[in-house]
């Protein structure tokens, strides 16, 4: 069956998909994005099989997809423990075919580290793919020396180009927690490990238990790259199976002290050639931002150049993790050009849990120094310019949902009240809007004078003189219109208010005040 929807907001793919991990690519004047495909409401990472979209380069408000591209029970590595497909990439070989590399894991990414990356071909970038084998070494026995989660490749003139790997920096915590007693995390998050909290002497039994190691492996590796973590490199023969270069590292295993301490790699290897600069986008240990490195080399000497985006806005003017604008989680991307455009694809949280990620994209500029500046979020995704303030939107159209206090949760389910956006059925708002949350959207183009109907419901009233909403154009900022909240009901219900905007690119923010808590499914301009 094929699916389609007008691109008129940020989350361009149809409601109900759950698109996480994009990898976009231009093929033959459309623009597919290659992703993992999480199941609305899920209760863990991609469950659902493979299914690719893409859209002409000359019209990004067509989306569409072929149906199923590929199945994890196709892979003979498939068995309960590992039935799950993680973050794919898709390149086209020399032989003009395309394929796919990607990894197994089971619930929660159990297994996920094991390896290897398999790899699957087809005619067609969307598929339907068929099953070609795992990359290997020369002798036959599967490359997973080095952690192989996230692949990314490229076709590199020729040569085709892989890349992956993972990291969690046990080794190095264990020398700093030997050295000084304290495990310096980051500066951006302002958080240390006391030594009390991590055990030293379980270091070897946490990574042959999280790698699928035996400790004569782990010292074998140990002994001759420094760690089985951290980004690498390797080139692909032309049967795009057989490694044919040794492993090159792209960032260190050990970043304390280094260009990388802040923004150290975690996982989401992606890499692009612009002119002749080689740009590493990867998804940060913070886990909430896609950060990105350059060199004129594809497998040394990258340099750490910031980040692209982050998914609530952290570290854009000065922004704290505390502070931030949206609950975090995960997030995986990458960037690419669609004619004469850049954009960045990435993906964020819903539903109070890390397993129904939604896809995303932002227009960036790379500058002529090769550098990409941080991006804000907003509800403008491949539109171009803001949304007109005409007609309806649905809630989830908002690029900012608030309350002032909201959780960074990776590959949990957030246990704390907040507000989100959930699914019932086919009815998709956001629901838990309590005191003091706001649903932001940027930006909006304001032709006129116009009013604004928001759909609600009121889950619980409070006060009826104090239960309100109310309009702004800034968090900060003066209120521009306001309405009472209706009494609570089952059903969901307009209530009008002025916007007092003034014409021109606006934001336009929500506010909810009052005792109780609604949900909004819709906004519509009058």
């Amino acid at each position: 069956m094929t699916h389609t929807r007008n691109l008129i907001w940020n989350s361009f793919l149809p409601e109900g998909v759950y698109m996480p991990d994009g990898e976009p690519h231009v093929f033959n004047d459309r623009i597919y994005l290659f992703g993992s495909h999480d199941k609305e409401g899920g209760d863990t990472y991609c469950m659902l099989p493979y299914e690719f979209y893409s859209a002409p380069v000359d019209d990004l408000t067509n989306w569409t997809s072929s149906g199923i591209s590929y199945r994890a029970d196709q892979d003979p590595l498939y068995n309960e423990d590992r039935c799950y497909m993680y973050a794919p990439d898709v390149v086209q070989g020399n032989d003009k075919k395309y394929y796919l590399y990607y990894q197994l894991a089971g619930y929660r990414g159990r297994g996920g580290y094991y390896g290897p990356i398999s790899v699957a071909v087809s005619d067609r970038p969307d598929g339907p793919y068929e099953y070609l084998g795992f990359v290997k070494n020369p002798d036959g026995t599967p490359h997973n020396e080095i952690v192989t989660f996230d692949p990314a490749v490229i076709n590199d003139n020729g040569t085709i180009r892989l890349y992956y790997g993972t990291l969690y920096p046990y080794d190095e915590w264990k020398e700093m927690t030997e050295k000084n007693g304290k495990i310096y995390v980051d500066k951006a998050q302002a958080e240390t490990i006391k030594a009390e909290d991590f055990d030293v002497a379980n270091v070897d039994k946490l990574e042959m238990e999280m790698f699928g190691r035996t400790k004569d492996q782990l010292e074998n590796v140990r002994a001759k790259y420094g760690s089985v973590m951290g980004p690498v490199t390797v080139t692909l023969a032309e049967d795009m199976l057989t490694v044919t270069s040794e492993i090159k590292r792209i960032t260190p295993y050990k970043t304390y002290g280094t260009e990388w301490q802040e923004h150290p790699f975690y996982e989401g290897s992606s890499i692009r050639k612009i002119g002749d600069t080689y740009y590493f986008i990867y998804s940060s240990l913070l886990n909430h931002e896609l950060c990105y490195a350059t060199s004129l080399y594809p497998d040394r000497d990258f340099k750490f150049r910031g980040t692209i985006i982050s998914t609530g806005d952290i570290g854009l003017d000065g922004r704290c993790a505390k502070d931030r604008l949206n609950a975090t989680g995960t997030t995986h991307g990458s960037i690419e050009k669609i004619k004469d455009k850049w954009y960045v694809f990435y993906h964020r949280v819903t539903h109070g849990t890390d397993y129904s990620r939604q896809a995303l994209a932002e227009e960036i500029r790379i500058e002529e120094d090769g550098s990409i500046q941080q991006v804000e979020i907003t509800s403008q995704g491949l539109n171009g310019a803001p949304l007109l303030a005409e007609g309806e939107y649905p809630a989830s159209a908002a690029c900012i949902i608030t309350n002032g206090n909201m959780p960074h949760g990776s590959n949990s389910e957030i246990k704390t009240l907040i507000p989100m956006l959930i699914n019932e059925g086919y009815d998709r708002f956001i629901t838990n809007i309590s005191n003091g949350t706001y649903v932001g959207y940027r930006y909006f183009d304001i032709c006129k004078d116009t009013d604004l109907s928001v759909e609600i419901k009121v889950n619980k009233k409070g006060d009826p003189v104090s239960d309100k909403i109310e309009i702004y154009e800034t968090m900060d900022g003066e209120v521009l219109g306001s309405a009472y909240v209706p009494e609570e009901s089952k059903d969901w219900q307009w209530i009008s208010l002025k916007t007092g905007l003034k014409p021109g690119k606006r934001a336009l923010f929500i506010k909810y005040s009052g005792e109780g808590s609604i949900s909004i499914r819709k906004i519509r301009f009058i």
